[in-house]
């Protein structure tokens, strides 16, 4: 498949994905969240701040790798970038503080490990960019976006999860439906991350073999 095609496929479903998820936040209103939280005082507008900024990095992520910004207009790349930089930052820090009150601890590990690698991924993306390490720099925005993306792929992999489970458990719910999905949502997000990571260094890889 041209590279072309694939990219904007990756947008449209990425979108896709993402836009149903967000737009009951824009609200304004707890009550159309879809993640409990025990203050509502507290907890939504960190969750709200978090998910605005996340995807502000996201569809920016997206312009910043289009090749016209990229080699054509280095100065709105330059812009671009640090519009991203720091709505990374800004929205992984909510993420990390909002750990706290995940009482699952499956989930908080996750949620965890994901901002720690989003806010390390983003600072060498940066860091490389001030020092005109042009490929380093590359690569590690790469690595960033990557799990950007990781609140796409880990609600895609959701379907095939839920396969999965059924599948090892006999096409039985051993626990119930509502067990089955909650397990499912407990290891989503760990899943979408090693598949990314899979995917970047795999592209990665494969494009220093080209350059090489």
């Amino acid at each position: 498949m041209n590279p072309k095609n694939s990219w904007w496929i990756l947008v449209i479903v990425s979108l896709g994905v993402i836009i149903p998820f967000v737009v009951p936040y824009f609200t304004l209103d707890p009550a159309n969240s879809r993640v409990s939280f025990s203050s509502a005082a507290i907890q939504f507008p960190l969750l709200v701040a978090h998910i605005v900024t996340a995807c502000v990095a996201l569809i920016v992520g997206f312009i910043q790798f289009l090749h016209p910004i990229r080699m054509k207009s280095p100065r709105v790349h330059r812009y671009l970038g640090r519009v991203y930089v720091s709505s990374v930052i800004i929205s992984g820090i909510l993420a990390l503080v909002y750990t706290f009150y995940v009482e699952n601890f499956s989930k908080a590990t996750s949620f965890l490990v994901l901002s720690l690698l989003w806010l390390f991924t983003c600072w060498m993306g940066y860091r490389t960019a001030t020092r005109k390490k042009i490929d380093e720099h590359r690569k590690w925005m790469i690595r960033s976006f990557g799990i950007t993306l990781v609140a796409v792929s880990g609600r895609l992999l959701v379907p095939v999860l839920l396969l999965i489970y059924s599948i090892l458990n006999g096409f039985t719910l051993p626990e119930g439906r509502e067990a089955m999905v909650e397990n499912v949502l407990n290891v989503n997000i760990w899943v979408g991350l090693i598949a990314n990571f899979i995917i970047i260094e795999w592209k990665i890889l494969k494009q220093d073999s080209k350059d090489s």
